[in-house]
């Protein structure tokens, strides 16, 4: 059984947030964007922990997806985290109305969590542990990981995981990167939050034990990106961010 089978991609009920599949058709990689000089290095190949991070394809980066830091308008103190999960951005609250960017992907679980939380640690090349439910569940697929995955480039909580807690509670939310870089910007349907590795990187190095979380809902969406006293921009619309419905509907 190779690697890959070994490593999970469905929703974790329990446990830290992981990729989905990927398509058993996939559909071939969109053309490559122009990129700046800025955005190419921003996104090179790069070394942390002895490990080599690939770059990250040019057909997966536009300038838009890129970090960057924005205009935003908000009442929560700086370091701040908030997270739209609807736009599939995460911000890091900077002084005077500003803010660090980010462009994240969004499985169900993690438009399924709001509020507030907080980070009381996080780990560098996270390991990766199955369920006892799960293993239950699928043990040819479980079974031999069943006393856990190391971190690496074939986990699939990447370089960083941010553990969020409401109170002393985990509420098994992460912040966290990704081995599949193809799924950033998108609404997916399983996983939490995900970055590509080099910007959970980044994060992360910004992040102190404590960092404030901020998750909004749906009707919050694009909160914080306008000054006060306008309209909200609408929401994105993605199919996978609403339930599937079965029977006759009209």
């Amino acid at each position: 059984m190779t690697l890959t089978r070994l490593v999970p991609f469905a929703l974790i009920a329990l446990a830290a947030c992981a990729p989905e599949p990927p398509a058993s058709n996939p559909q071939p990689a969109p053309q490559a964007p122009q990129l700046s000089a800025r955005v190419k290095a921003i996104y090179s190949a790069m070394e942390d922990d002895g490990r080599t991070i690939p770059a990250v394809k040019p057909e997966y980066l536009s300038e838009e997806k890129a970090r960057q830091e924005v205009d935003y308008w908000t009442d929560e103190p700086p370091g701040t985290i908030v997270v739209d999960p609807w736009a599939r951005k995460l911000y890091l609250v900077q002084k005077n109305n500003r803010a660090l960017r980010y462009t994240v992907a969004v499985g169900e679980d993690g438009r399924g969590f709001s509020g507030k939380g907080r980070i009381p640690y996080q780990r560098d090349w996270p390991s990766w542990t199955p369920t006892q439910s799960m293993i239950k569940e699928d043990p040819e697929l479980y079974g031999p990981v069943k006393d856990g995955l190391e971190g690496g480039l074939d986990n699939p909580l990447g370089a960083r995981a941010l553990y969020i807690h409401r109170g002393n509670k985990d509420t098994l939310y992460r912040i966290h990167g990704t081995m599949d870089d193809s799924s950033i910007g998108k609404a997916t349907s399983a996983g939490c939050i995900r970055l590509f590795n080099q910007d959970i990187i980044d994060l992360a190095d910004r992040v102190r034990s404590g960092t404030h979380v901020v998750v909004l809902t749906r009707a919050e969406s694009g909160k914080g990106t306008v000054p006060p006293g306008q309209p909200l921009p609408p929401v994105p619309y993605s199919p996978e961010d609403f339930p599937q419905t079965t029977g006759d509907n009209t």
